[in-house]
């Protein structure tokens, strides 16, 4: 089949564990540290496992909710652990044919050390052999994201796929891939339909200290990319695609955020949906905070994404301040 949306990016299994008395908290220019005593034995409040999360399975389940044929293109060991993540996954309705199994090896594992409603998660991609799935045919959209430090040419091998075959890439790089810069994997940008970062990486990616969001945008854009869509936390997120330039507003919380953990995916999944199913830029971003919104109202990534008609309702609903600004 032709599926609309294929997530393609590592999938890894999260153990959220609630941190309580004994840690600190510090401020400084670079922002907030969360400080632990070496030695100390720490109790903590409690522990929620979470199978088949990433930025690119997180994206797959936010689009398949939303409507989309969906398929997920990812890794994983034939451990008990992969083998969760495929029960999970086939749970929520995605397609999971593409998801290759590796005797022999693990499945990634990440521990989230959540504190309030932040976190700090300790990571490791393991080396799977990344190759590009010989589809029956071109899907319409790839999301493109975080994958092991050992996966480079894997980004060559996508880009000149996505040329090849006319398939939109959407492209939300992961802390390894920002690291790079542009020039290592320029034709991972230069293949790019829409790309997604917040105002921090991008000022890494473009090694640039602008605060200046237009530049910023325009920085990204030179690079490659048809849309550049750049957030700034509270402020909101700002995007272009040459003929304009649009602002939108974080959607009110209902009630303080619970964990922050999928926020971006659940976002930029929704903007890159709502375009496969043929909206404007405009209103494809008035829609992304929304799922953010919702996501953040719960533990994990994925718990609080939203229908379809869920989104729309609340979109409906929003307050008379929740509106699209053109720059």
């Amino acid at each position: 089949m032709k599926y609309k949306f294929v997530g393609l990016g590592d999938i890894v299994t999260d153990a959220f564990i609630q941190l309580k008395d004994g840690v600190h908290i510090e401020s400084d220019e670079h922002g907030e540290e969360l400080r632990i005593r070496f030695g100390d034995k720490l109790e903590y409040e409690d522990v929620t496992v979470v199978a088949a999360v990433g930025n690119a399975p997180n994206a797959a389940v936010s689009a398949f909710r939303l409507g989309l044929s969906t398929a997920l293109v990812t890794d994983i060991g034939d451990d008990d652990f992969g083998k969760e993540k495929l029960r999970t996954l086939e749970a929520e309705g995605i397609d999971t044919s593409l998801v290759e199994v590796h005797k022999g090896m693990q499945s990634n594992y990440h521990y989230v050390l959540r504190f309030g409603a932040e976190r700090t998660i300790l990571i490791k991609h393991h080396e799977y052999p990344y190759e590009i799935p010989s589809f029956d045919e071109a899907p319409e959209w790839i999301y493109f994201s975080s994958v092991g430090e050992h996966g480079i040419e894997y980004h060559h091998e996508l880009a000149t796929y996505c040329k090849e075959n006319g398939v939109k890439l959407a492209f939300q790089p992961g802390s390894f891939q920002i690291s790079l810069g542009s020039e290592k994997i320029k034709d991972i940008y230069e293949a790019c339909e829409i790309f997604f970062c917040n105002k921090e990486e991008a000022q890494r990616i473009l090694d640039s200290k602008s605060n200046d969001m237009k530049e910023l945008i325009d920085g990204v854009r030179a690079l490659g990319p048809n849309i550049a869509v750049v957030t700034d936390g509270p402020k909101g997120a700002y995007a272009s695609n040459g003929e304009g330039y649009w602002k939108m507003p974080m959607y009110p919380d209902p009630a303080p955020p619970v964990d922050r953990t999928g926020a971006g995916d659940s976002f930029s999944s929704t903007v890159v949906s709502m375009l496969a199913e043929g909206m404007a830029l405009p209103e494809a971003l008035q829609r992304g905070p929304i799922n953010s919104m919702n996501v953040v109202q719960h533990i994990g990534a994925q718990k609080g994404l939203l229908t379809r008609e869920q989104l729309e309702n609340l979109l409906a609903k929003a307050p008379n301040d929740y509106k699209l600004e053109e720059l």
